[in-house]
């Protein structure tokens, strides 16, 4: 039963720290974000497992996990307010060519990272960019100007 309340507690802490550390990109992670994330959930996993190998408590553990997971995306359904938790909102990055360089620090992300999104996007100049958005999932989504474009 340790194991399984191990397993729980740790989903759940290992949700907050990555929710607190931030979200970058998929696209843009840096070697670092990837270091961050596999070496928490190594650390965890060693804290959860224990002195117990058992195949018992290997299952507990990952229907544990199940569980705790289902419950959460459960919860992100029925409650806003722990969506908005979880996942965060959608973050305006830049505005009708006004960069908003407080939620860029807050994100450890510049101007840089979104200008790389945008050249994904065929959008050339900052010019072409109408706004940026740091969205949920951690993408960063890039709406045209399209009065800028068509010049």
């Amino acid at each position: 039963m340790a194991g399984v309340l191990r397993a729980w507690f740790g989903y759940y802490f290992l949700v907050f720290v990555m929710r607190i550390a931030g979200r970058r990109p998929g696209k843009q992670m840096t070697p670092m974000d990837f270091i961050l994330i596999f070496f928490c959930g190594g650390l965890m996993l060693t804290t959860i497992v224990g002195n117990d190998r058992s195949l018992t408590n290997a299952l507990a553990q990952i229907t544990t996990i199940a569980v705790a997971h289902y419950v959460l995306t459960w919860l992100r359904q029925i409650s806003p307010r722990v969506g908005r938790w979880v996942d965060g909102t959608p973050l305006v990055l830049l505005a009708n060519g006004k960069w908003h360089t407080r939620t860029l620090q807050n994100m450890r992300l510049s101007d840089d990272d979104v200008m790389a999104m945008a050249r994904n996007n065929n959008i050339k100049t900052l010019e072409e960019i109408k706004y940026a958005v740091l969205e949920r999932n951690g993408e960063i989504s890039t709406i045209p100007d399209e009065e800028k474009q068509k010049d």
